[in-house]
């Protein structure tokens, strides 16, 4: 007998039809002898819809008159935001505790304040601190599914807080790390992690294992099926991570071997055979920033990134030239594409401060990624990795490093050719 976390997305409960499947699922488990809790996303589609009237409720706001023919643009509540789109899970969840029961399953919602799931004040991109997960346990222990609606939690302020796109899985894996849960199973669309996107390259590999760390790699450098700080958590208490598709037949043997079943995110010493490259991400919504002839002089970077990172912009990948006589620099960094403007907004206001010569954006850009624990003890992987993009004709414009990985910058239109060369090269189009 096993604790069980399983989580579902958006795509797995899209319909009442999809719900009843996602329960089929739960059944197995649970008629293998299991103990389960379930953590739920909204349906496909249903946050978008909760955030689009959020955004229209708020305009009507802003184009009304602050009482003297003036119009007051004020944006939108952020704890309200939190209050309209966590009813699209706590609704998925209350649907699957019905169908559950209907199955003969002892099934119970739980939102996210009932568990209690606390959160720091942040609204609408909140960061778990901590699950008091007694009664919950309590009733799962004794045989009752319980159902929680995922990407949300309960702030200091005693409202709801949503924890941002994507925090259903994170959800799920502190629910499993509190529960002690044997495992968290990530019921998606896809039955598991690729080496890259199938849809590049036909030949891509399903993997049966790989480790925390790449996975972090691979979801931080473009990989959609994890998000990143789900990863985070997963590796920091060792919480292992099954991969695997909800469209599989929900009455598979429940104790058919992993490895059919889909990828477990693992401890690096639990995967037997590893290549040097495991992986090849590919991140299209990379925009590039240039500052022209800044003054090569102490304090200038600080002055540069600390107002970005005051704006909550995430900055990647930065290379500095040097004049020739050592007066100034080019600086050119990447930052997510859907925060380029607000970038140059932040840079452009902090001109003065900062003395640039100008300013460049640009979105026809990608990051293309080689990922693998192999790497710590293989040298020549980069060596071996530019001379096949050089012969490909792909010129690098920007290269960052770790232990693991390497990322270059390239223009978008060789993106693709580039993850299909990369691919090839480390031996990734076969098992």
């Amino acid at each position: 007998m096993a604790l069980l976390v399983l989580k579902f997305g958006g795509t797995s409960v899209a319909d009442i039809d999809k719900i009843r499947n996602a329960a089929r699922h739960v059944k197995r488990e649970i008629d293998a002898g299991h103990k389960c809790a379930v953590v739920v996303s909204a349906m496909a589609g249903q946050t978008n819809q909760l955030i689009a009237w959020v955004e229209e409720a708020a305009r009507a706001q802003e184009a009304g008159s602050n009482g003297n023919g003036n119009s007051e643009s004020r944006g939108y509540d952020a704890c309200e935001y939190d209050a309209v789109v966590s009813s699209g899970e706590q609704v998925t969840a209350g649907l699957l505790a019905l169908v559950l029961q209907s199955l003969g399953v002892r099934a119970r919602s739980w939102q996210g304040w009932q568990i209690p799931l606390k959160t720091d004040p942040v609204h609408a991109k909140a960061r778990i601190t901590g699950i008091e997960g007694a009664a919950l346990k309590g009733q799962v222990l004794d045989g009752e599914v319980a159902v929680v609606a995922g990407f949300q939690g309960i702030a200091p302020d005693a409202r709801i807080a949503t924890l941002g796109r994507g925090g259903s899985d994170t959800s799920a894996v502190a629910l499993a790390a509190a529960l002690d849960a044997d495992r968290c199973d990530i019921y998606t669309d896809v039955d598991g992690v690729y080496t890259t996107d199938p849809r590049i390259v036909p030949q891509a590999q399903r993997m049966d294992r790989i480790s925390y760390e790449e996975m972090l790699e691979m979801a931080s450098q473009g990989a959609k099926v994890l998000q990143t700080r789900s990863v985070e958590l997963a590796m920091q208490r060792s919480v292992p991570v099954l991969v695997r598709s909800s469209f599989a037949e929900a009455d598979l043997d429940a104790d058919t071997d992993l490895a059919e079943l889909g990828t477990l995110v693992c401890e690096e010493d639990e995967i037997v055979e590893q290549k040097v490259v495991s992986g090849i991400a590919y991140a299209p919504d990379e925009a590039k920033v240039t500052l022209i002839k800044v003054a090569d002089k102490p304090g200038v970077a600080a002055r540069v990134f600390g107002p970005l990172a005051e704006a909550n912009i995430n900055v990647d990948m930065i290379v500095q030239n040097v004049s020739e006589d050592g007066r100034y620099t080019d600086l050119t960094f990447t930052v997510q594409s859907a925060d380029l403007d607000r970038a140059l907004d932040v840079l452009r206001s902090e001109k003065d401060e900062i003395g640039y010569g100008d300013l460049d954006g640009a979105t026809n850009v990608a990051k293309v990624s080689a990922i693998g624990v192999g790497m710590r003890s293989h040298a020549g992987v980069a060596a071996r990795m530019f001379n096949a993009l050089s012969e490909k004709g792909i010129n690098i414009q920007a290269i960052s490093t770790s232990e693991i990985k390497i990322s270059i910058l390239i223009d978008a239109a060789y993106a693709e050719l580039a993850v299909r060369t990369l691919h090839t090269l480390f031996d990734l189009d076969s098992r």
